[in-house]
């Protein structure tokens, strides 16, 4: 039998302090843009505002995991950790999907409560409020704009910021629409839009973390397509007990038998080096277990159904 064991994590060692200093940067200047939403929208009377703060909350808790990440990734493995602590980003997506789930509702219903009886908004200070987290928003995004095309974890923050970008340009338009017509239906008109958004985004959030801590596949990864190219290597004969899962946003792992038939130790290490080859190069796929056989080992099936109980 050959294995191996490999890891990428897409920033180089002396690109990760650079990244760990911009993803901490962008963490306070998030909180603080929430901070300010929060107050503002109590203070000025502005739903639109409260809901682009749980829309806020979203990317600091994304921009905190992506920092999280990359820390918790310089921990040491130990005997009870192998794999690191890697998944605590799985679970503080849970958590964070429930909140927003609860938050989300909550501000839905505040939303709809005044539309029936829309409350005069302070539009100055709305206004003033949303276009400093417009302006935050832009430095962030410019911040993360060098390291998002070399790490998933860091491009997904830098999407989640881009999409805030959005909220509060819908936030200063309301406040431009209400100040000189004083239709104060535009803000729970807005606040309902962004909750709608925000409840679909954590709605999302739970099923995608529900199917990483399911083992399930990938998303963006078709199990064939990966079958297909360890098939073709050159030296496997057939493969079978093929698995795909997710360790963290940015770490999938795969094991796999192969038959090779009657090679010697060094031919298989090879067929080995080249299946990680591909596998790294066209699915991002760095953690992986090969295990060769002369024969298969049990069976033939690409999948192997694991009985709940043996």
């Amino acid at each position: 039998m050959s294995s191996s064991h490999d890891t990428d994590d897409g920033l180089t060692p002396s690109d990760v302090q650079p990244a760990r200093g911009r993803l901490a940067f962008a963490v306070v200047l998030t909180a603080a843009i929430l901070i300010a939403e929060v107050t503002g929208g109590i203070w000025f009377h502005s739903v639109a505002l409260l809901s682009d703060a749980a829309h806020v909350l979203t990317d600091l808790v994304s921009l905190a995991l992506s920092l999280g990440a990359i820390i918790i990734a310089t921990r040491p493995v130990s005997k009870e950790h192998t794999f690191g602590w890697h998944r605590a980003e799985v679970l503080a997506a849970l958590l964070n999907g429930v909140v927003l789930l609860l938050v989300a509702g909550g501000l839905l219903r505040e939303s709809y409560l005044r539309l029936q009886n829309p409350p005069e908004v302070q539009v100055v200070g709305m206004f003033w409020v949303a276009a400093a987290g417009l302006i935050a928003n832009g430095i962030i995004a410019f911040r993360l704009r060098g390291h998002a095309h070399r790490d998933l974890n860091i491009r997904s923050a830098y999407l989640h910021v881009l999409a805030d970008l959005g909220g509060s340009v819908g936030v200063v338009l309301a406040a431009i629409i209400m100040l000189p017509t004083g239709w104060y239906m535009a803000d729970p008109i807005l606040g309902m839009a962004i909750s709608v958004a925000v409840l679909f985004g954590s709605a999302r959030l739970l099923r995608d973390t529900a199917h990483i801590l399911l083992e399930g596949v990938p998303r963006g990864v078709d199990l064939n397509a990966v079958a297909e190219v360890v098939k073709s290597t050159p030296g496997v004969e057939d493969i079978h007990d093929l698995h795909i899962w997710t360790i963290c946003s940015n770490i999938l792992a795969l094991s796999v038998h192969v038959t090779v038939g009657d090679r010697s130790a060094a031919a298989r290490d090879e067929i080995v080096r080249a299946i990680n080859d591909e596998l790294r190069l066209r699915f991002q796929i760095a953690e992986t277990t090969v295990q060769t056989e002369r024969t298969p080992c049990r069976t033939d099936e690409l999948i192997h159904v694991v009985p709940h109980s043996h």
